[in-house]
């Protein structure tokens, strides 16, 4: 390699700066690329309920049982599917969803089940395993993105150690960009100090010290690090895309002015883009007491946001390649504590997927008359990760590597539920 000067680095910054600069502008702005995306790439938004969501109070309600609270449950759109009355404007949209009520998972501790809903399996001793955000984005992102593949916003106090976001063998290139703080990314801006040119200067630098280093020796680690780094000029242009204000106020209206409601519409705009996966975190959920009063205003934010999230998505001709999933890390218990709460339950408890390949208006599984067991269609993690990845037409036992060893991307044996599935 020749010796290193100003000159030479400025010079090959220059020669990729206008190129660089053109991609990250033809993925924001380019309508044929819009329009394709809207065609033919799929994504996923996760609406993650931090705590546990109580599958009665939305989903799965026992009206007139010892174990059902006070609130009714209401037809739907669909003859025969009634969900909580917490959820009208869900109710009217039942024909984009698809209710599974016979999730048993086995784990109600916060961490480990957080985990296990992330991943869909335990790690190893010697194998920590990518979440589901890590994988749809190794498996529905595009090596030429300019924007992130996988946005994780949580800005919440409760539980943030439980918000799991790992790419775990699959290297950096798939680490989640983790938004704890604030909806917009920090450090995504140039330094008003530091010139475009010193900024591409400063970058190719890098990367050619970067070469160096890497002359000789070889790694995943060491590549998958040069891989991220290679796209921040991207990621920088992307900066507006997190930026609510740029959505007119008819559009925010819709969505409403809570902090879940702003942060689904960026995660749609990120969709739009063609992000491949976005997990909105909405925590507090964890109901030991009060219950229903909890419930009463979280399930109403829930479905109303959830509900213009999916008409948006439909108006503009993305819901049938976007899937919108609702998960917790368990449910609540159908018995009613002396706090007037439920407590952690993962026995008998719910999830939805909206939209990108499943069998709309449908209900798979069924728990007994007062929620307190799985009779019929029982289901763990495994299998309802395996039903998202076949409903992005992702094959579920596909095999990475790591090293010599093959690993799939759910354990051996794992089915999806095909009566979920279009």
């Amino acid at each position: 390699m020749p010796p290193l000067t100003r000159r030479s680095f400025l010079a090959a910054a220059g020669a990729t700066a206008a190129a660089a600069d053109m991609t990250a502008l033809n993925v924001l702005k380019s309508p044929l690329l819009a329009g394709e995306l809207k065609r033919q790439e799929k994504r996923v938004i996760l609406l993650w309920l931090a705590g546990g969501a109580s599958q009665l109070e939305t989903w799965d309600p026992k009206p007139g049982r010892p174990t059902g609270g006070p609130f009714r449950a209401i037809p739907t759109s669909v003859a025969g599917i009634h969900i909580s009355e917490l959820m009208p404007k869900m109710a009217e949209r039942m024909g984009t969803t698809a209710i599974i009520r016979s999730l048993n998972t086995r784990d109600g501790s916060h961490g480990s089940g957080a985990e296990l809903m992330h991943l869909g399996r335990r790690n190893e001793a010697s194998v920590k395993y990518p979440d589901m955000g890590a994988v749809i984005a190794r498996e529905l992102g595009r090596a030429e993105s300019q924007v992130p593949d996988y946005v994780s916003f949580y800005t919440s106090t409760e539980g943030r150690g439980n918000a799991v976001g790992t790419s775990g063998f699959l290297g950096a290139r798939y680490q989640p960009m983790f938004l704890t703080t604030n909806t917009t990314p920090e450090n995504l801006r140039r330094l008003e100090s530091l010139s475009d040119v010193d900024h591409h200067a400063r970058a190719e630098m890098r990367r050619l010290l970067s070469q160096r280093f890497a002359r000789d020796r070889r790694g995943s680690a060491l590549a998958s690090h040069n891989e991220a780094y290679q796209r921040v000029r991207g990621l920088m242009a992307s900066e507006k895309l997190f930026d609510v204000e740029q959505e007119p106020q008819a559009m925010r209206d819709k969505y409403g002015p809570t902090q879940f409601g702003e942060q689904v519409l960026v995660a749609r705009r990120l969709s739009e883009a063609g992000v491949p996966f976005v997990k909105v975190g909405r925590a507090w959920w964890d109901s030991h007491g009060q219950n229903f009063e909890t419930h009463l205003e979280l399930v109403t934010e829930l479905d109303h946001v959830m509900s213009a999230l999916l008409d948006d998505l439909a108006e503009r001709g993305l819901l049938e390649n976007t899937l919108v999933v609702t998960l917790s890390e368990f449910g609540r218990t159908p018995r009613i504590n002396a706090s007037l709460g439920r407590d952690h339950f993962a026995s008998a408890w719910s999830a939805t997927l909206s939209g990108c390949g499943v069998k709309v208006g449908s209900v798979y599984g069924k728990s007994d008359e007062d929620g307190q067991t799985v009779v019929d269609g029982e289901i763990g993690a495994g299998e309802f990760f395996a039903t998202v990845y076949q409903a992005l037409g992702i094959d579920h036992q596909k095999e990475y590597y790591l090293g010599d060893r093959p690993l799939p991307l759910t354990d051996p044996g794992t089915e999806p539920v095909r009566e979920v599935l279009a």
